[in-house]
């Protein structure tokens, strides 16, 4: 087998543990099941992973970074500001919509790491990586329209965090995506009043 960079092999494994968790669950997965879904023999893990806990917190930053990369794509100044929150929204709705395994793990995840011995700082992890994720992203929209926020960084990103995770556990479990939209329009009304100024901007 040809040799790959080790943070090759990280991102190999770590896409082969999600799959294999998205499919099989957290609990049943396993290292071994983990190195064959890579291809890869069970001392090329050992060798990039010193820890199943190593494994996860990987797992939770490649999750999470995926879907901040898709709301940082379409996160582009549009002609008023709600539409610029709406296409952020909306990017991400459409990203749990077409893998909804994934966002379920998501939660599986937070619910293993409490329960195990050991790796609770995980789920701890895994919730302070969403918080600064919107945090970079607020900061983005602030800067490319010249906005005042209405209330710290720091409140507005785990608002949005608390507020995007429920929305999505919601869909999860209840389903019927044309009944979203009407809610999603009501939370970037919401959003967008929080970050407005006194007066309506334009770019």
């Amino acid at each position: 087998m040809a040799r790959r960079p080790s943070a090759e092999r990280r991102r190999q494994l770590t896409e082969a543990a999600i799959r294999a968790m998205a499919r099989d669950g957290v609990a049943r997965t396993t290292t071994r099941s983990i190195a064959a879904e890579a291809d890869v023999s069970l001392s090329v893990f050992h060798y990039c992973f010193d820890s199943k806990q190593a494994l996860i917190e990987s797992v939770i930053t490649a999750l999470t970074d995926q879907s901040v990369t898709v709301v940082k794509k379409a996160l582009q100044p549009r002609a008023t500001l709600e539409e610029t929150v709406a296409a952020g929204f909306q990017a991400y709705w459409d990203h749990v919509r077409a893998h909804p395994d994934e966002h379920m793990l998501t939660y599986e995840l937070t619910q293993y790491a409490l329960r195990q011995p050991g790796f609770e700082h995980l789920a701890r992890r895994q919730y302070e990586l969403y918080g600064e994720a919107y945090a970079d992203l607020i900061g983005q929209l602030a800067r490319s329209m010249d906005l005042r926020l209405r209330v710290p960084v720091s409140v507005l990103a785990r608002y949005l965090a608390a507020m995007t995770d429920g929305l999505t556990l919601n869909y999860l479990v209840l389903g019927d995506a044309a009944a979203w939209k009407d809610i999603l329009d009501t939370v970037t009304a919401h959003i967008a009043g929080l970050v407005q100024d006194d007066d309506s901007r334009t770019v």
